[in-house]
């Protein structure tokens, strides 16, 4: 082989090599584009199932926050006795009911949202239980002290739930 042929032959490769190149690049561009197109719809598809159940976690989660926030859970949760100890454990109990109750939500949030949901919870006990530690003596008076205590703190279940409807707006 001379150097014409040679020279010949790499012009007849080159123009083929270099269309192969771009069908291959173009033809992996498309492929890659329909993979991200079938993601896209299957994303799509299953937002739509869980979309709803998702905000009704949310919702119920809402739900609880509200009642756990000190004034309505004082107002709900009326003592049955003088006793303050038994006051304070029946609130607590009713708030460790309402958790309990809401367990499986969640599944359907993120984990930031559930530990706030849970730091809220522990928040509102730990203010019951302090108000707990004064001096009254019965369960009407401990009553008042706790609303007098949370009157000009901001709730911690308030705080959780301005989370929570931040999170919701992000799912839009």
């Amino acid at each position: 082989m001379n150097s014409d042929q040679i020279f010949q032959l790499f012009a007849y490769l080159i123009p083929s090599v270099v269309t192969g190149a771009i069908a291959f690049y173009f033809f992996r561009m498309h492929t890659n584009n329909e993979e991200g197109r079938r993601r896209f719809l299957l994303h799509k598809d299953s937002q739509k199932d869980t979309l709803p159940v998702r905000l009704q976690a949310y919702e119920r989660m809402a739900l609880f926050l509200e009642r756990i926030a000190i004034p309505s859970l004082v107002v709900r949760v009326a003592p049955q006795s003088d006793d303050k100890n038994a006051y304070e454990n029946l609130l607590v109990k009713s708030i460790e009911t309402e958790f309990d109750h809401n367990l499986s939500q969640q599944i359907y949030m993120t984990d930031e949202c559930w530990n706030i949901i849970k730091a809220a919870k522990s928040a509102t006990i730990q203010m019951i239980r302090k108000a707990a530690m004064s001096n009254t003596e019965t369960a009407d008076k401990l009553r008042e002290d706790i609303l007098n205590e949370t009157m000009d703190k901001t709730s911690p279940s308030a705080t959780a739930l301005t989370f929570v409807k931040r999170e919701i707006g992000d799912l839009w």
